[in-house]
């Protein structure tokens, strides 16, 4: 996906997180599962999907950010499982953010405006298996000073919640 689609997704995004008035009548909340839940925007380009979760865990403890991870859908652009997260920062461009889980790491290649996304689908496809069999996920940046912060997700209910993100936008 070029860096233009992404920066124009990024503004539909922090727009959906800070959940202004002007966007509540195109936002539904589809469903709370567990520690996820699943969001349906409709846009100019059609309907954006998404499952989103926070943090259960945040290091450091006193450094208090407004992290997320999601997995999007956006059928009118044919693009499935992109997944992206922000640390509530504008990361470092001189280190890398990655997710762990188990023995598995995904290196996310493109950071800008706060944002962290995979260039490869085919490793989105393998983190979204990692992610239906495991029980949680750690991500792991650096911000603009250096200073690397880690973020737990849990992943109860990420199944349930990819496939309703998925069927609502198929």
């Amino acid at each position: 996906m070029s860096i233009i689609k992404k920066t124009i997704f990024l503004a539909v995004l922090i727009s959906i997180i800070s959940v202004s008035n002007s966007f509540a009548e195109d936002l539904k909340k589809v469903g709370k599962f567990k520690d996820w839940e699943v969001i349906v925007m409709s846009g100019t380009s059609g309907k954006v999907c998404f499952a989103q979760s926070t943090p259960v865990l945040q290091a450091p403890k006193s450094n208090k950010r407004d992290a997320r991870l999601f997995i999007t859908f956006r059928p009118g652009e044919k693009i499935s499982n992109e997944i992206s997260t922000t640390a509530g920062y504008e990361f470092n461009k001189n280190n890398t953010v990655l997710a762990t889980s188990g023995n598995n790491k995904f290196k996310f290649d493109i950071k800008q405006q706060g944002f962290a996304w995979m260039t490869s689908n085919k490793k989105e496809k393998i983190m979204v298996r990692v992610m239906k069999k495991g029980s949680r996920i750690m991500l792991s940046g650096y911000n603009e000073k250096g200073s690397q912060t880690i973020d737990h997700y849990s992943l109860l209910g990420f199944t349930k919640a990819y496939n309703a993100a998925k069927k609502a936008c198929s």
